[in-house]
């Protein structure tokens, strides 16, 4: 991967401020919506993450990959949504000594919900973060 060595300028500093803003704003938005369903926005990315893997790959693992947790933190939150009744645990069919995760419909439920706004903001944010982006050449 090419790096660019020119030296940085007041302006790279204030795009780079600039987009940590957004992402932040965004963060924030983000967990704010979570909290208004009842859950962490750990809990939610948990939710989104196993919404969002491919078929048989929703384990433990693979969550602690996508959020960057260590395995036995995302057994943890696995642990506590399953007690809340969100998740599930099921033997894969090809291998059965793998736990795959799978959400309940009342999860399935709360994801459409903040996916929906999530996804409308998002297409509110596209103008300002192409901007934001574009500022990086």
């Amino acid at each position: 991967m090419a790096q660019d060595s020119s030296p940085l300028q007041d302006g790279d500093y204030a795009a780079l401020a600039d987009f940590r803003a957004a992402l932040r704003g965004f963060l924030a938005f983000s967990e704010a919506r979570a909290g208004e369903v009842g859950l962490s926005p750990r809990q939610h990315q948990t939710l989104l993450a196993i919404r969002g893997a491919a078929p048989g790959q929703a384990t433990i693992g693979y969550i602690a990959e996508r959020l960057i947790l260590k395995p036995h933190t995302a057994s943890e939150l696995v642990k506590r949504l399953e007690a809340l009744g969100l998740i599930v645990r099921k033997s894969s069919q090809q291998d059965r000594r793998k736990t795959i995760l799978a959400l309940t419909g009342r999860a399935e439920g709360l994801l459409l919900q903040l996916s929906t706004i999530h996804r409308e903001e998002i297409r509110r944010l596209k103008p300002l973060l192409i901007r934001l982006l574009d500022r990086f050449g």
